[in-house]
């Protein structure tokens, strides 16, 4: 059984339903904040090495706006998606 394959029961059926919800992906908070740190790390690397002088208090005013914005669209995106994804059934 590879690491993709749901698998099955003793009795034979599958261990996955076809109701069962489909994985989401990652949140859109954890790739903000995976962002916040990558460019962080690269504008310490940037400073260190002497090619630009950086002020924290700019750093950081830059990075909180661009990850509010972030958080914004990617909230407003995934809330897009959702109401599509949303179907009423009828009985």
């Amino acid at each position: 059984m590879s690491s993709y394959d749901p698998g099955t029961t003793q009795d034979g059926t599958p261990l996955v339903t076809e109701n069962a919800p489909a994985s989401e992906g990652a949140r859109v908070g954890t790739v903000v904040w995976g962002l916040i740190v990558l460019a962080l790390a690269a504008l310490i690397i940037i400073s260190r090495l002497g090619l630009v002088v950086l002020n924290g208090t700019y750093v950081l005013i830059g990075l909180m706006i661009g990850a509010g914005a972030a958080l914004v669209i990617g909230g407003l995106v995934s809330a897009r998606k959702r109401d599509k994804a949303t179907t009423t059934r009828k009985s």
